[in-house]
């Protein structure tokens, strides 16, 4: 259910993203970059969903969760040089924030299982 809700949230974040970055002019690099770990995240989530193996599963969720903390890198860079407004950033920020923390709950689950 928990990878549901993931892969969903993941999802439309994405769309969030792109609709963010098509509003971006003059700053392809940016708009590329913020694109590309944005929408990665939600892609290596749904990959984890077909691993081959348990460690596959978690490196591949691991995987998303570089992409975000590389998107919420890219969105503060985005708000600090005034490419875009605080107030356009403040929900992605969120939403980012709280797919991060439910792959790290997924990720320490799925290391604890392992386990045992």
């Amino acid at each position: 259910m928990a990878e549901n809700k993931l892969a969903n949230l993941s999802t439309e974040f994405a769309v969030l993203i792109l609709n963010l970055t098509d509003g971006i002019k003059g700053h392809y690099s940016l708009a590329n970059q913020l694109e590309r770990s944005g929408t990665s995240i939600g892609a290596n989530i749904r990959e984890a969903k077909y691993a081959h193996s348990k460690p596959d599963f978690i490196a591949k969720l691991q995987i998303a969760l570089k992409e975000c903390y590389e998107t919420e890198y890219w969105l503060e860079i985005a708000q600090k040089a005034d490419i875009v407004s605080e107030e356009a950033t403040r929900s992605l920020c969120h939403d980012c924030g709280a797919i991060r923390r439910m792959l790290i709950a997924s990720i320490n689950t799925a290391k604890e299982n392992a386990r045992n």
